[in-house]
């Protein structure tokens, strides 16, 4: 994935951290509904996307840091940087 002139966060990753939940943990614990998942790639966790009613992998970014994420949905393989809206498919 190393591209020089591509978003640093994405390049950093080495290895795509996968869900070992299928549901939104913060949409449980609300008992809310979530549309796809996404995978946060510093720490794990497995959170609601922004079409999501609650979007709680927007705000785990906000309140975290954490750049990347990934999908969770079965057949897609892709990465996302909120700090530099970029996405890289592997």
């Amino acid at each position: 994935m190393s591209d020089p002139n591509f978003c640093s966060h994405l390049n950093a990753i080495r290895e795509v951290i996968t869900s070992k939940t299928n549901v939104c943990e913060e949409c449980v614990k609300q008992h809310t509904q979530w549309v796809h998942l996404r995978i946060c790639q510093d720490c794990g966790v497995t959170l609601c996307c922004d079409q999501s009613p609650q979007q709680h992998m927007r705000k785990h970014h906000n309140a975290t840091g954490h750049p990347v994420i990934a999908s969770a949905q079965p057949g897609e393989r892709w990465l996302y940087c909120f700090v530099d809206d970029e996405m890289l498919e592997y």
